[in-house]
């Protein structure tokens, strides 16, 4: 992986951490960094397998386009990984939440990447 496929990578966990602290702060439940893992990590990995797919097809995982790919495998495989592996709920609402939650950060900073570099 090249510097800018790690630190788009590095944004994207970024965003999910951001929503387990966001999320077991606001349920109260384990807030501690061990549970904040355990919420984020079925996310971790469905984004880590999402980016080594994206690589695989060539595809550039900074574009906003491609970033869409990366939201949806994201929130899908990471629901089946925390229903199926960690052996947690998938509540309907949670999954609007977090699609929306990772909707808008992980296609955020790549919009405003995407802007950034027209406007040098």
């Amino acid at each position: 992986m090249n510097r800018v496929a790690l630190r788009s990578l590095a944004f994207d966990w970024v965003c999910v951490l951001a929503m387990a602290i966001i999320g077991t702060n606001n349920h109260e439940t384990d807030n501690g960094i061990s549970g904040v893992l355990f919420v984020a990590a079925p996310f971790l990995i469905a984004t880590t397998l999402s980016r080594v797919l994206m690589r695989a097809t060539k595809k550039d995982e900074t574009s906003v386009a491609d970033g869409v790919t990366v939201v949806l495998f994201t929130v899908a495989i990471g629901m089946i990984l925390r229903r199926f592996a960690f052996d947690r709920g998938t509540a309907t609402a949670f999954v609007i939440v977090a699609t929306v939650f990772l909707g808008i950060t992980m296609l955020g900073w790549r919009g405003l990447m995407a802007r950034r570099s027209t406007t040098k």
